[in-house]
């Protein structure tokens, strides 16, 4: 007997300064003007995509001591926009990155409680973590946290306000406001924590929102972070593309589940995956050579060379080879404030392996980077996507995907008029909505649910 075919979770990420973004195409629109916001929300909701996602950067990103091309139109408030949009979507999930680090407990779980009722249920929180001095300048606390206390504290953050969101039950309303008796509850909203990086206590002020608690979401691929995931939240980012990539690390979460008593469904991995459509397979390989083309230019080429080498490379031309100089290491970085920095561990080897490349393939600076940077996930037909991304998850290579388009904001458009009808007929993907809340699209239980629910035992 064969198993049941399982559902996939689509969500959508909101580029916005992003490397993935194609800026020079005439299509491209504001990344900051509210219209756009609005555009991709209703697209993806109108395709019933579980969540749209926001990123966010606590500090404009710089280079050689420059403000990053990509930063140029700045990093409006996560919170501001998702609250925005809640206005003008119905069931679309909304979902913001929100930094532990510089942040404390009883704002963040404040603002999320009243999102999710602004919303009617449809908040869920990224939980990330910032070490480097660089962000925390623009904090009291900057760059004070050493690296290895970063999912320490997290881990007591996010302890912290789920102690918060419940420390208001479903039955602790309002009753009679004529004879001044507020609450059926005196100790509604009482709380008191310590703990090695918070002591607080008094009153939470939000009353239970319709979820209980925002989902949680983490995007951590650490051994730390696959933990803490497995551990306490709802769902993961996953950034491995690949079917044998995403197959290992999916067993390897999932297998983590069951020393916190948590089941292999009670937390979804979901990989974000870029896309090129075309009416056939062929046409879509040459729009997405095109679109490399487009998101590495020259300038960006060199810029991105400049990670590795740590050093300036503006006299370089990107249409020529590779220096021959090696990078410089034990200094303060050239970037500050990108996550690429710290992709690479030994750029002495890393430059070396990449002149081989440039030889062999007579690759020029710019060559190298388009061939060697991130490729789109899905390029195809939408016949072929549709077909790829169902293998994927009927593999366990993946639960679902968080899409990013190049496009802002239309580039949702075309997946969600021409993959998801597909994804629908084969039976893999909803026509509607069933529920009305995130954890509902995601099939997570209410934390008041029976014993046994995920987010219950998060909390312990």
């Amino acid at each position: 007997m064969s198993k049941p075919l399982k559902q996939i979770h689509l969500a959508a990420h909101f580029p916005g300064v992003n490397n993935t973004t194609v800026w020079s195409d005439p299509a491209a629109g504001s990344h900051i003007e509210f219209e756009s916001f609005v555009h991709f929300a209703k697209t993806a909701e109108r395709a019933k995509f579980d969540f749209l996602f926001l990123a966010e950067g606590l500090r404009l990103r710089e280079q050689g001591g420059k403000i990053y091309d990509l930063d140029v139109v700045g990093r409006p408030d996560t919170f501001t926009v998702l609250a925005a949009l809640a206005a003008v979507t119905d069931r679309l999930g909304l979902t913001g990155t929100i930094n532990s680090t510089f942040n404390e407990p009883y704002e963040v779980a404040r603002q999320f409680a009243t999102l999710d009722h602004l919303s009617d249920g449809r908040s869920a929180w990224n939980v990330v973590t910032s070490w480097d001095a660089f962000t925390g300048e623009n904090f009291r606390r900057g760059g004070f946290l050493p690296q290895e206390e970063r999912y320490s504290r997290a881990e007591e953050f996010l302890t912290t306000t789920q102690e918060l969101f419940d420390s208001w039950h479903g039955d602790e309303i309002l009753a009679d406001q004529a004879t001044g008796t507020f609450l059926k509850d005196a100790a509604a909203g009482a709380f008191v924590h310590q703990g090695q990086h918070f002591d607080i206590h008094g009153r939470f002020n939000v009353p239970r929102s319709p979820q209980g608690r925002p989902v949680i979401f983490q995007a951590g691929d650490s051994d730390e972070g696959r933990e803490f995931a497995a551990s306490t939240a709802d769902a993961i980012f996953s950034r491995y593309a690949t079917l044998k990539e995403g197959q290992a690390f999916y067993t390897d979460v999932k297998s983590r589940l069951a020393a916190y008593g948590r089941r292999p469904d009670q937390l979804l991995i979901l990989p974000a995956a870029t896309f090129v459509l075309g009416d056939t397979d062929q046409e879509a390989a040459e729009l997405a050579r095109e679109v490399r083309r487009q998101q590495v230019s020259g300038a960006t080429a060199i810029k991105h060379l400049e990670f590795v080498w740590n050093r300036d490379l503006s006299a370089y031309d990107p249409e020529g080879p590779l220096p021959d100089v090696d990078p410089v290491v034990d200094e303060e970085h050239i970037s500050r404030g990108r996550a690429q920095v710290r992709m690479y561990r030994d750029p002495i080897a890393i430059a070396r392996e990449w002149r081989r490349l440039a030889e062999a393939n007579k690759w020029s600076i710019r060559d190298l980077v388009i061939n060697t940077g991130n490729r789109q996930t899905f390029v195809g037909a939408p016949a072929t996507v549709a077909r790829t991304i169902n293998d994927f998850v009927q593999a366990d290579a993946s639960d679902g995907f968080i899409l990013v388009p190049h496009i802002t904001p239309g580039g949702l458009d075309p997946f969600a008029d021409r993959v998801v009808p597909l994804l629908q007929e084969r039976g893999v993907f909803r026509s509607e909505y069933e529920g009305t809340t995130l954890r509902d699209h995601l099939g997570l239980a209410h934390p008041d649910a029976a014993a046994g629910a995920p987010a219950e035992r998060a909390a312990s």
